[in-house]
């Protein structure tokens, strides 16, 4: 199989609107090609999720929600309440389509997020933090949105976690006591692709 977006997308350095115009132009065979390399993530996120959070329909902000895959994953798990946001409209005509999302918002890159602080519980951003996609700023940025014993489920991939930049996010949080570490498990990401990632929950303290 040709990772021809999988490839440009970890090579991506021009920014948020750059990583809209290549997400738009992946929307049609994004899951196609995800699929086909096995994508574990969003399954591994939303059962580690559930182990921690009390109400299932607590509303969940699947924050970089893609074509909905993660939704999916979500829905599957038994959360009922999923609101999506993401930057590329091509890949939230696909989230849409299938009818698993209460909301779906198109983010403004220049703008922003259309979240107020303590909105959500419970936040998840599934193979959206990393190389090529949401800046390491972004965990700051949903960290801060939480309210007290609010939930963030996250993943690094492989790419990411070469960078010791990551890691030390998480631990810059948990290590003040700001958030405490609930969850982190090495697993499957993208088998087809030789990659794997860290999947995390975090409670905001």
């Amino acid at each position: 199989m040709t990772k021809k977006f999988l490839d440009k997308a970890y090579q991506l350095t021009d920014g948020a609107k750059g990583t809209r115009a290549l997400y738009d132009a992946w929307a049609a065979s994004y899951e196609a090609e995800v699929g086909e390399n096995g994508y574990a993530t969003p399954g591994r996120c939303a059962k580690a999720l559930m182990k921690f959070a009390k109400n299932p329909a607590t509303p969940v902000l699947d924050f970089g929600c893609g074509t909905g895959l993660s939704g999916l994953a979500l829905k599957l798990e038994g959360f009922s309440t999923i609101d999506g946001l993401d930057l590329s409209p091509d890949m939230l005509a696909l989230a849409r389509a299938k009818s698993l999302y209460r909301t779906l918002t198109l983010v403004d890159p220049d703008a922003p997020l259309p979240v107020r602080p303590g909105d959500y519980r419970i936040i998840a951003a599934i193979g959206v933090i990393g190389v090529g996609a949401a800046p390491l700023t972004t965990f700051d940025t949903l960290m801060k949105l939480l309210p007290k014993s609010g939930l963030l489920v996250f993943s690094f991939n492989d790419h990411a976690l070469a960078d010791w930049r990551y890691e030390a996010k998480v631990s810059e949080w948990t290590d003040c006591g700001a958030g405490r570490l609930l969850f982190r498990k090495y697993g499957p990401h993208l088998p087809g692709a030789n990659l794997q990632s860290n999947v995390y929950v975090i409670e905001k303290a």
